[in-house]
């Protein structure tokens, strides 16, 4: 279960980036991305989000940012911002508007002041992977893992493969992100498991974690609640109400909600067409993976897949 949730966000181009800032600084994140990591290199900061409360971030800390909530990173609590980011990496100054990209470029993904008293090392995943949806839903504004529980040996091999450029670069940072953020997610849940979502602990139950195993596993098989608990090893009414208890749903309705959520992930990282995508994710007819989008998310396959590469 955690293993097909944590599939999800997949970094394609994400925005990277070493900022070495110096006191006073502060910093206002608009950008609208779905999600972000941030880690600290070197110094100390202060991030404060949605709920006004401002966390400590150490050398070594790594933090997962929910989106599209807005917050603020600085040097102190409560400094007012001078930097904003908007969407699409867009760097201007709160103060007169003016753009700081060149300004403050500092070379090949690096930006900021020359010193740097604070190195922060920032990935922005830009544009949400559908697959990733029942993750994102689940998770608090903010995720934060001091030094002690941070991989801080794969936050050097970042910071040095940063201000690299080669062939493939961008790729290999992708990967790296990628592993950032689930080995982040993967440690924190592990060490809140009274707190962690429904989904979470169901991988837990030996009963709703093996239904879940086999509808991730082979999720175009035409699944009928009785044959999910025999192979479950439990009762229909059983698997029913343990599943619908962690997960807020009955199984079939997961794996509807589960394979669309496949479906508008394939539409957008592949040029796959709508039959051969609807026969991965277990629709008979490429009209009946339409009907079933359509009545989700408003718009055909088609319509979504051109917007969302448009966007």
């Amino acid at each position: 279960m955690l293993d097909a949730l944590l599939d999800g966000p997949r970094a394609r181009g994400a925005f990277m980036l070493r900022a070495l800032l110096d006191p006073p600084w502060s910093v206002r994140v608009e950008d609208e991305a779905p999600l972000s990591v941030l880690a600290v290199l070197r110094g100390e900061a202060w991030l404060t989000g949605q709920d006004a409360t401002p966390r400590r971030l150490g050398r070594g800390s790594v933090a997962v940012v929910r989106g599209p909530d807005h917050y603020t990173v600085a040097d102190r609590p409560g400094l007012p911002p001078d930097v904003l980011v908007l969407p699409g990496g867009r760097c201007t100054s709160a103060e007169d508007g003016r753009a700081l990209w060149d300004e403050w470029s500092l070379g090949i993904r690096t930006w900021g002041h020359s010193d740097g008293e604070c190195e922060l090392l920032i990935g922005t995943y830009e544009g949400e992977g559908e697959a990733s949806r029942p993750l994102l839903s689940a998770l608090p504004h903010l995720v934060l893992l001091g030094n002690d529980e941070a991989e801080t040996s794969l936050l050097e091999v970042i910071a040095a493969q940063l201000p690299v450029e080669a062939p493939g670069q961008r790729a290999l940072l992708d990967r790296l992100l990628d592993v950032l953020l689930i080995s982040t997610l993967r440690t924190w849940f592990a060490g809140r498991e009274e707190r962690a979502p429904g989904w979470y602990r169901a991988h837990q139950d030996p009963a709703v974690g093996a239904a879940l195993s086999l509808l991730h596993k082979d999720v175009a098989r035409a699944w009928t609640v009785d044959q999910l608990a025999a192979e479950a090893g439990v009762s229909r009414a059983a698997l029913g109400r343990r599943f619908t208890a962690l997960l807020g749903e009955p199984p079939m309705t997961y794996l509807a909600g589960w394979r669309l959520a496949l479906a508008a992930d394939l539409l957008c990282a592949s040029d796959a067409t709508v039959a051969s995508i609807a026969h991965r994710v277990g629709y008979a007819t490429p009209f009946s993976l339409s009907a079933a989008f359509k009545r989700v998310h408003g718009v055909s396959p088609q319509q979504y897949r051109a917007a969302r590469l448009s966007a």
